[in-house]
């Protein structure tokens, strides 16, 4: 399995992460996918009325010097990270 098929099932498997999956996780996750998926930050940063799409931009800004394929691996390995504690704490 390639890298981008790999980094496809776990993006399906971050689906079924725990409501208790903390949000700074859930920012890295959503900083990590969009650096993978679209790459470097394109848009401006929102406003500060707008807290909820600051903090998902500062993620995604936070990773931008990654190639796609780091922030696929790192993605994913984050990914299982939080499944395994998941599964732990259950």
């Amino acid at each position: 399995m390639g890298l981008k098929e790999e980094f496809e099932q776990y993006a399906e498997k971050a689906k079924t992460l725990p409501e208790t999956t903390t949000n700074e996780n859930k920012l890295i996750l959503y900083g990590l996918f969009k650096q993978s998926t679209v790459g470097p930050v394109n848009t401006s940063r929102p406003g500060m009325f707008n807290m909820r799409e600051r903090y998902k931009w500062d993620a995604w800004k936070a990773v931008e010097g990654k190639s796609k394929e780091e922030a696929m691996s790192d993605y994913i390995t984050k990914v299982k990270q939080l499944l395994e504690e998941a599964a732990a704490s259950a």
